[in-house]
């Protein structure tokens, strides 16, 4: 069986910690931000963690990682 690649956007986008979670960034902090508070930008800096949900499926497009 041939080795399986990685998805490339998704390794750009998500990373393993050593205890197994996978970590990613928050969404909406990109773009139109003037309207948006101080406080949410903030808490939209800190990582978030893949739900429980898609983690073997985020799991299936880095295997490597």
């Amino acid at each position: 069986m041939p080795k399986m690649k990685t998805h490339r956007g998704a390794a750009k986008r998500f990373n393993l910690t050593k205890r197994g979670k996978i970590k990613r960034a928050k969404a909406f902090k990109s773009h139109l931000l003037s309207h948006k508070s101080q406080k949410r930008k903030r808490h939209l800096r800190k990582p978030a963690f893949v739900s429980k949900a898609d983690y073997k499926r985020i799991l299936q497009l880095i295997p490597y990682k």
